[in-house]
């Protein structure tokens, strides 16, 4: 047995990190790539994927709902259900699932079988985004684990802000069924790659970090009450607009498919900047930031309700658009993280839930107002909870500002020293030498 490694194949801390190491954790992130991916990418072939079911637009929409609501309840159940289960094994089952998940959509007619493949999808979403950030740093020496968790949440990042623009490009060229059916082919090669790249993964042991915390509910704790707030009001107004950003860009702006597609990957790239740079912020800053984003978000969407029948004018929207949402996902974590550094494992699987529910209940509210009111009025709908959540990060308290001296890198950097001890104990399956 190598010096470096314990009973059961955790890390030490003064162990590296090999290359296959990183294959595993890029996996992984791939995986959580896919399954955001999937949830998402009804935005961007809406028309056609709402003409070839015979359905209207926001009939098409609600099934960003429909996978948000059952991601919300799965996420943070599935730590807790499967028990001491190989967690490479039910990674690897949940992409299976989500494979099947996006076959049915490829074979749905109408909204009944639309309906379920969402439910599926939505079962293997929760399970891997659930899981994914209390896996990343068991697979790397716990020096390591912050990049590997950044990694990780990098992929949902990442989804929201170049998986929609691919599947809009492969839809547009190849028809919006082929845009599911490549998701469904990626899950399975995830799938096999999860049981080949990753070592065994049991349930881990308890950290020292929630023997010591306190009973106390998450919800009573005013810094992570009031980042669950906003992110209910924030994400909820960006999904009511963003699920049917191409009508709105078909509307305003007479924009041809390939055109909105440009759009979409202009976003796409605003967001990956934005996604970098607000992790560095929040690191030290996570209220200032949040709050930032929030403020381009609100005015992106003010724009397009305003001026978005000019061309120059939307570009520049969804531009902003892009770089102020692309950083939420990362600094809405740290802010959860450093409300509650003791309990990173529970607050990440209440943020995830919450987050995920704001998406449902954007494209539900969405799609009411589209059908009801039409494109102009949810834009301003969108921007007035926009403001909502503004005033809650301004006003209400929020995590304090963490020196520059001694902060850590971004995505869970506060989190990270609880979840590197749980992943170099005894038991609980850390990578291989």
């Amino acid at each position: 047995m190598s010096s470096h490694t314990s009973v059961e194949g955790a890390v030490s801390p003064s162990a590296r990190t090999t290359p296959w190491q990183w294959v595993a954790v890029a996996v992984l992130s791939l995986s959580t790539f896919v399954v955001v991916t999937s949830e998402m990418l009804p935005v961007g072939v809406l028309t056609p994927m709402a003409e070839g079911l015979g359905i209207s637009a926001g009939t098409a929409g609600f099934s960003l709902s429909i996978t948000g609501l059952v991601t919300a309840v799965t996420a943070p159940v599935v730590p807790r259900v499967v028990g001491a289960l190989d967690r490479r094994v039910v990674l690897a089952v949940a992409m299976v699932v989500l494979a099947a998940g996006n076959a049915l959509t490829t074979m749905a007619n109408g909204f009944g079988l639309l309906f379920v493949s969402r439910i599926v999808i939505g079962l293997g979403m929760g399970a891997v985004w659930g899981l994914a950030s209390a896996v990343a740093p068991r697979l790397v020496a716990p020096r390591n684990g912050t990049m590997a968790i950044s990694l990780a949440i990098g992929g949902v990042a990442a989804a929201s802000v170049i998986g929609v623009p691919l599947g809009t490009f492969i839809g547009n060229t190849f028809g919006w069924r082929a845009a599911f059916a490549s998701l469904s082919a990626a899950a399975l090669l995830l799938a096999a790659g999860l049981l080949l790249a990753l070592p065994r993964l049991p349930r881990p042991a308890a950290s020292t970090g929630d023997e010591h915390a306190g009973r106390e509910p998450l919800l009573r704790n005013a810094p992570v009450a009031t980042g669950l707030v906003l992110i209910v009001f924030l994400v909820t107004a960006h999904f009511a607009a963003y699920t049917y950003v191409r009508p709105v860009l078909e509307e305003r702006t007479g924009s041809t498919p390939g055109v909105i597609a440009l759009l979409l990957l202009l976003y796409g790239v605003f967001g990956l900047i934005g996604n970098f740079a607000s992790g560095a912020l929040a690191a030290r800053r996570a209220r200032a930031t949040v709050v930032g984003l929030t403020v381009g978000i609100g005015v992106s969407i003010t724009l397009l309700a305003l001026f978005g029948t000019i061309a120059g004018v939307a570009g520049v929207s969804i531009a902003l658009w892009g770089l102020t949402y692309g950083g939420l996902s990362v600094a809405g974590q740290i802010w959860m993280t450093q409300s509650a550094p003791h309990r990173a494992e529970h607050v990440t699987g209440l943020y995830v839930g919450v987050f995920t529910a704001a998406i449902a209940l954007g494209a539900f509210l969405g799609g009411i107002g589209v059908e009801a009111a039409g494109i102009t009025p949810l834009l301003w709908g969108a921007a007035a909870l926009a403001v909502v959540a503004l005033a809650v990060g301004l006003i209400a308290p929020g995590p304090a500002p963490r020196p520059a001296a001694g902060s850590e890198p971004a995505t869970g950097a506060d989190s990270a020293p609880e979840l590197l001890k749980t992943a170099a104990a005894p038991g609980t399956g850390g990578p291989r030498e």
